[in-house]
């Protein structure tokens, strides 16, 4: 075995030979593939997963990375054997509920380019002859859904990178990883040393100990699953071929089956979490049958294998064949785990991935290596995006565990987590919890929706209801607080939005590198800035106060950036970077008496000729020290107000107790998402993404090439040559009673065109609001497009934005707000 490589990939797995095969295909030559098991075999995940390619995902993530799975198997093939079958897949309802939610999840697969079709009880069991139509209220086919062969992929991969230089070893276990100067340098193996400046980590199960051997927490948790063979099935006696039947989800019992030959299989969830540690996987040659197979245990199959027979006759004249228990990672949110190390620079891992989606993270991984940016955004599935408190064992270990049991529920997308709860709070939460606020949660974080002490808002007021699926987590109240807001002030709080403080005499140059705008500002002024990727895609969306000549408060969407900007801090230590989210707290004040509730606590002008529009000032409320931001998300005259934690609920007290001469609400994010639609402001992760330019967006204003070299430049400058796209546009439903919520699909003369990102009802402009991407020629205001909703199309019509205030002028001049409430 060689002593030098320019990449190690640790794990031969269906994940460790795609990545090496794309890795070559971008032409990488010296990459070294090891593994502790025989090739290709080799013990893990990979070697006894079913196989079961359902591309459907509420994440379009999840869904690309899929569908470029079914792609690349279907090119696959060892020794003239497919390497996929595409036999399509069925997802069944039992219940009328879960019917309803097929309904949804065809718009999803919509979305996400997909050709799904929603089947009745009868033409569900023609595509599976074994299912009883009865037990069914209908099903959702997806016809390239498909069985892929984890091994044979795994081989057929190795095949084509070994012919473009790379090589292969078993039976070589890892036993340590050198870092010096906090950079990869070697790694060690039962079979001596590789000097190395890259590793990908593709270990799997194994993952975690592979982390700590650099000093990283890896937040995965081994989980055993359950599934079975049965013996050969009288109605298929006779029958050679692979597989014919398409697979199927029952997801209201939590299983899924699959054909092959003359017999069936079952994979079942609905058992007991069984966890185990990384460290108590056995080796290969002391394993049993092979490390990712337990012990089967028969009673806790008893309730699926019932079920079963019930769905599908044929099965109750039918043993079980090689029942096992076997392992697959679990994460704290269910995704992926793909990314560099912040611990060891040139250590990645490419964890926690199942057979449908390991083509698509070997291509994303390999690019991301490769020129810096992944073809598709991967947020969802960053290491980084996790907080330091999610890196703890107690929490990976229960939060992984929900994540079995959800598997295949119905998740809503605003439904929080339940334990641990409450998690982080702000400052002002004993006071929130007086005034009867809904919490939902966020990144830990317990965020209010609504208030019940804001109810008696509610009478008189034209507030439409919503359907039980958008409603879910809605009440009228919601749209009281929207309305009040632009009538008098309300509190919000902004606690939970990440935020860091950079300084030094190299920060402006800093800055400067990673963003678009121009923030060689004086002191005093508050920037709206992007930072891309080097594809020149949008990384987040940010504001930046510059508080000092050598200091500046920068808002951020969350950990990843935090991690973005730390690696790319200046070498020679000229700038410095410190996330101060823990120790401060901030309140938005913001309505049209959001001037005189601040300046009746304060002896510093907030006038509109002292403090202007994005302007930032060191102030003082009666006796607590607060930065003021004047900006706002809601499209209303106000302030980002910040102090240390220790004095936030003081400051909360202070406001409350004066604002009661203005009337003053606590608001929640309910009304919040609603007012910032209306005024156009974009949401980063949801309303864009990496995959999208500032252009695209509507952010142009933002960008500014003149200023000099910014991260992502080059690459924009050519797309804004090349021209949009897409549109990110504002769409009406013509309907005001349909309020969607996000990720349907938007269609034109019958075609799917785009989706949608955000949705809510404006309750300033009397409208159902959703924004969408679209197609450029699809993105003149009056375009008439159809969104759909649980599988019926509503009229929408895309309309000029901001569909509140265009002029800005109540942001912008007092006397107008005043004269105009």
């Amino acid at each position: 075995m060689e002593d030098r490589a320019d990449i190690v990939v640790i794990g031969a797995g269906i994940v460790g030979c795609n990545v090496a095969d794309h890795l070559t295909q971008m032409g990488w030559r010296d990459v070294v593939v090891l593994d502790q098991g025989p090739l290709f075999e080799a013990g893990g995940s990979t070697s006894h997963a079913p196989g079961l390619v359902f591309q459907t995902n509420p994440s379009r993530m999840m869904t690309e990375l899929a569908k470029y799975g079914v792609r690349r198997y279907s090119e696959l093939d060892l020794d003239g054997q497919p390497c996929f079958y595409p036999v399509g897949g069925i997802e069944v309802a039992a219940t009328p509920a879960r019917w309803k939610d097929l309904k949804r999840k065809h718009g999803l697969a919509v979305s996400w380019g997909l050709e799904p079709e929603l089947m009745s009880p009868e033409e569900c069991a023609e595509q599976m002859p074994l299912l009883d139509p009865e037990k069914v209220y209908g099903g959702l086919f997806v016809p390239d859904d498909g069985i892929a062969k984890g091994v044979r992929v795994s081989e057929a991969a190795a095949r084509q990178a070994t012919e473009r230089g790379a090589r292969f070893y078993g039976e070589t276990e890892v036993t340590g990883i050198e870092v010096k100067g906090g950079r990869v340098r070697a790694v060690e193996t039962s079979r001596g040393r590789i000097e190395t400046e890259l590793v990908v980590s593709c270990a799997g199960m194994w993952g975690p100990r592979i982390g700590r051997m650099v000093g990283m927490s890896v937040p995965l948790l081994p989980m055993q699953h359950q599934y079975a063979w049965t013996t050969p099935l009288e109605e298929l006696a006779g029958e050679t071929r692979e597989v014919v039947h398409p697979i199927l989800r029952h997801q209201d019992y939590a299983m899924y089956f699959r054909h092959q030959g003359e017999r069936y299989g079952i994979g079942a969830y609905r058992h007991r979490p069984m966890p185990i540690s990384a460290d108590d996987i056995p080796k290969y040659e002391d394993a049993e049958v092979m490390p990712s197979i337990m012990e089967f245990t028969p009673e806790d199959f008893q309730p699926s294998l019932d079920e079963a027979r019930r769905m599908l006759p044929p099965l109750r004249n039918a043993g079980l064949e090689a029942p096992i228990n076997g392992l697959f990672s679990f994460t704290p949110d269910g995704g992926p785990l793909l990314g560099e190390s912040r611990e060891a620079r040139g250590f990645w891992v490419a964890e926690a991935v199942w057979v449908t989606h390991a083509a698509g993270v070997g291509r994303a991984v390999a690019e991301w290596i490769t020129t810096g940016a992944p073809g598709i955004d991967l947020a969802g599935a960053d290491v980084h995006r996790f907080e330091p408190w999610a890196l703890s064992p107690a929490y990976v270990r229960e939060r992984s565990m929900q994540s079995f049991r959800e598997v295949y529920d119905i998740i809503h997308p605003q439904q929080p987590m339940e334990e641990p709860r409450p998690l982080r709070t702000s400052p002002f939460y004993p006071r929130q919890k007086e005034l009867g606020a809904y919490f939902l949660e966020a990144t830990g974080w317990e965020r209010s929706h609504w208030f019940e002490a804001n109810a008696p808002l509610v009478a008189g007021r034209d507030i439409p209801g919503r359907d039980a699926w958008s409603g879910r987590y809605w009440s009228p109240i919601v749209g009281a607080e929207h309305q009040v807001t632009r009538e008098r002030v309300a509190l919000y709080d902004m606690t939970p939005l990440k935020r860091a403080e950079v300084g030094g005499p190299g920060a402006l140059e800093f800055l400067q590198r990673l963003n678009t705008n121009q923030l060689g500002k004086p002191p005093g002024k508050v920037t709206y800035s992007l930072m891309l990727d080097p594809a020149g895609g949008v990384k987040s969306d940010i504001t930046v106060a510059r508080v000092g000549e050598e200091l500046f408060q920068v808002g951020l969407n969350g950990p990843r950036d935090v991690n973005w900007m730390e690696r790319n801090l200046p070498g020679d230590g000229s700038a410095w970077l410190r996330d101060i989210t823990a120790g401060t707290c901030c309140i938005g004040v913001w309505g049209p008496a959001a001037r005189e509730l601040v300046q009746s606590l304060s002896e510093d002008d907030f006038s509109g000729a002292a403090f202007g529009f994005f302007n930032v000032r060191e102030v003082y409320l009666r006796e607590v020290p607060v930065r003021a931001l004047r900006l706002s998300y809601v499209g209303e005259l106000g302030w980002e107000l910040y102090t240390s934690a220790d004095l936030g609920l003081r400051l909360w007290d202070l406001l409350w107790e004066a604002g009661q001469e203005y009337g003053v609400i606590a608001g929640g994010r309910g009304a919040f998402n609603g007012l910032r639609l209306e005024k156009g402001y974009r949401a980063w992760g949801t309303d864009m993404t990496t995959e999208h330019d500032p252009y695209e967006a509507g952010l142009g204003f933002a960008v500014k090439p003149g200023k000099g070299d910014f991260v992502g430049r080059e690459a924009l400058l050519r797309r804004l040559e090349e021209g949009p796209r897409r549109r990110l546009v504002c769409l009406t439903l013509d309907d005001p009673e349909v309020v969607v919520v996000g990720n349907e699909p938007v269609y034109s003369d019958g075609a799917a065109v785009g989706y949608v990102t955000s949705a809510a009802y404006g309750y300033s402009v009397g409208q159902s609001v959703a924004y969408a991407w679209v197609a450029p020629s699809l993105a003149e205001p009056g375009t008439a497009l159809e969104v759909e909703y649980f599988a019926e199309c509503y009229p929408a019509t895309v309309a000029e934005e901001p569909l509140f205030d265009p002029e800005m002028r109540r942001m912008r001049d007092a006397s107008l707000v005043a004269k105009s409430v």
